[in-house]
């Protein structure tokens, strides 16, 4: 409600200002044209993010460093900080990269965005950059309408850059214009006063915007027409660079925990990086001009001091937060904890990964898994077995024999929420992903992950049937019928704690290829089992030390136990696929 209420507002103050300043209606127009072509160039990029991009963030997001350099090159490259954050959330979110390569990707970006002040500053206002604007619009739209994914993607890249050209044309045209008639520097103010409260207008009108880019090149425009001071400038470009953050936010709402935590470090790192800029501004200004003296800017040459102001700070505030940016991941993480949800709900699947195949086969993947939790639970508590216990060294038969009572687990309930809720989701999901650009290896993928789901729902329904038999005979007054349930028991917690050990190893398993005969053993193992499991069974039914009542449940349940047996092996075998 509120965004449509400050939707109207804008409406109703720009239909005024086109009322009352007719120039302004220019400058309106240049900043529209501007946005619309960072729009068009953000989805110029967007068609090379289906493995390229995602091959480079992967091998170049190890460590911190290369995870700012990351930031840095794809901002500079796109001049779009906003597209390089949504991919950094929806890799985090897929668990593809740690919170501190995250973080570090953003304080990269910081600094990626200077380029583009730097760039305008430095040629957009002194060449006619409208004269280029024209041909790369027409070979743009030319472009656009082939049907191939990649030309449509380049023509999209110069209709962007065509569009932002003459959106910055029309900005200094405007700004022109309007120096004849009104004199903008008027309203300048000086000292802390007006510090603050032109870092104020930076925010609002980067947050109307949204686009810290679009507001830095009015700034620039503004200033070079002399409609702003050069101090009051600075305390602008200061705001757009703290209401920047609200573009991430408002990304982050619709992402997992992972994606706000992201934000909520971008906010961090942009506000502190603000304040410092505000405490230090006059040390800055002192600054910036022993750095322009160095690179041969001209006293009176604003707007590159502008875009050497706006490099510099975002330079400290770099400098000063990533000696702390662990801390900082670890902090945040704590304010926004892993939520624990009494239904299960799905963690990984963003709607972000849907037109990147291989972000969207690794959010499947991922979701897949956070499935197998909750199975692996579910299985155990259906088996009386505690999972704390087979995660841990006390070997199973000493956790069978120290057995007192069967575990109360409503099954069906927890069948509905946990399991066959979260895995209609994911299979929703896979439904929804554009499969134009997926390989068949990818799509094969797909098909085992959702086969891994499958096959949990599979177990879980022999489970049932096994868990009443469970309830009502480990608590038998006869002992030989306890001993052949605790049997089952035993060979099923044996897989259990058998595929615990895998997992835990996983990261020093190099290759899927020295697991599968871990697998296959335990195979073997799991029918010669079932193989002594009927000798046993027959040697007590021909003693009659068993009822024949007891003697049909055993044969059903080793039936059952024989599918979550299988089951198990099969699951293990997709998911530690990599």
């Amino acid at each position: 409600m509120y965004r449509k209420i400050i939707l109207l507002s804008v409406f109703i103050i720009l239909a005024y200002g086109f009322w009352v300043s007719p120039n302004l209606k220019q400058i309106s127009a240049g900043v529209a044209i501007f946005l619309f072509g960072m729009l068009a160039l953000e989805e110029g990029f967007r068609a090379f993010t289906g493995g390229l991009l995602e091959k480079i963030l992967k091998k170049t997001t190890t460590g911190l460093w290369k995870s700012m350099s990351f930031g840095v090159v794809t901002t500079t490259i796109m001049q779009s900080s906003s597209l390089v954050s949504v991919i950094a959330i929806s890799f985090l979110s897929a668990g593809l990269i740690s919170l501190v390569s995250g973080i570090g990707i953003i304080f990269g970006a910081n600094l990626g965005t200077t380029t583009g002040a730097w760039l305008v500053a430095g040629l957009g206002l002194k060449v006619d950059i409208a004269a280029y604007a024209m041909p790369m619009l027409v070979f743009g739209v030319i472009l656009i309408l082939q049907k191939s994914k990649h030309l449509k993607g380049i023509g999209y890249i110069l209709a962007g850059l065509g569009f932002l050209f003459l959106g910055i044309h029309y900005m200094k045209e405007g700004f022109e214009l309007f120096r004849e008639n009104i004199d903008l520097t008027a309203y300048a103010m000086t000292g802390l006063k007006g510090l603050l409260l032109y870092t104020l207008i930076g925010i609002v009108a980067t947050v109307i915007m949204q686009s810290s880019h679009a507001t830095l090149v009015l700034i620039i425009t503004a200033l070079a027409s002399q409609q702003i001071t050069y101090d009051n400038a600075l305390a602008l470009a200061i705001g757009s660079n703290i209401g920047t953050t609200v573009t991430a936010i408002i990304g982050a709402i619709s992402a997992g925990v992972n994606g706000k935590r992201l934000a909520a470090a971008h906010l961090v790192f942009n506000v502190i990086t603000g304040l410092v800029a505000i405490a230090l501004i006059a040390q800055l200004m002192v600054t910036v001009d022993w750095l322009s003296k160095l690179l041969n800017i001209a006293d009176d040459n604003y707007t590159l001091k502008l875009a050497v102001f706006h490099t510099l700070f975002n330079l400290l505030g770099v400098i000063l937060m990533v000696p702390f940016i662990d801390k900082l991941a670890a902090i945040i993480t704590k304010l926004l904890p892993d939520k624990v949800f009494a239904v299960a709900e799905p963690v990984y699947l963003l709607d972000s990964a849907l037109e990147i195949p291989e972000l969207a086969v690794e959010a499947v993947y991922q979701e897949t898994l956070n499935l197998a939790n909750y199975f692996f639970g579910v299985l155990c508590h259906g088996l009386s077995f505690k999972v704390a216990d087979i995660r841990s060294n006390i070997a199973i038969k000493e956790i069978i024999d120290s057995f007192e009572k069967p575990i109360p687990i409503n099954l069906d309930e927890e069948y509905t929420t946990k399991i066959k809720g979260l895995y209609v989701e994911i299979v929703n999901y896979t439904g929804q992903i554009n499969n134009e650009n997926m390989t068949s290896a990818q799509n094969n993928r797909i098909f085992e992950l959702r086969s891994a789901g499958s096959s949990m729902l599979a177990a879980i329904k022999s489970t049932k049937h096994l868990h009443k038999n469970l309830s009502r005979y480990l608590n038998d007054p006869n002992p030989f019928v306890r001993a052949e349930y605790n049997k089952i028991r035993y060979r099923l917690g044996s897989i259990l704690r058998s595929l615990i050990e895998i997992q835990d190893n996983s990261d020093k398993i190099s290759e899927f290829i020295t697991i599968l005969p871990t697998i296959e053993a335990m195979r073997v193992e799991a029918i010669q089992a079932d193989q002594q499991f009927i000798i046993d069974i027959n040697s007590i039914i021909r003693d009659r030390k068993i009822s024949a009542a007891m003697a049909t449940s055993l044969m059903n349940d080793n039936s059952y136990t024989n599918n979550i047996a299988n089951q198990l092996l099969e699951i293990a075998t997709i998911l530690f696929k990599k």
